[in-house]
């Protein structure tokens, strides 16, 4: 099992625990403080992209915070 954590934080951005490696799209690293928790944003209107500013609570996001079921027809379902 792996030492990293996920979780989603209601209405709020993801937070991010354990040894981890964040690249951006090109695959260049992207710096983050060692043993510290690191917060993504998951409302897309932050300005520090990939982390969280905390915008979310400016612009009212509302994030679902459990997996949604498969919409029928999506896996070959009936």
């Amino acid at each position: 099992m792996s030492d990293v954590k996920a979780t989603v934080l209601k209405d709020g951005p993801l937070k991010i625990e354990g040894p981890i490696e964040l690249l951006d799209a090109d695959g260049s690293p992207i710096e983050t403080r060692a043993g510290k928790a690191i917060f993504l944003c998951r409302c897309g209107g932050s300005k520090k992209k990939p982390f969280c500013d905390g915008t979310h609570s400016k612009i009212g996001f509302a994030g679902a915070e459990a997996a949604v079921a498969a919409v029928s027809g999506e896996r070959g379902e009936s």
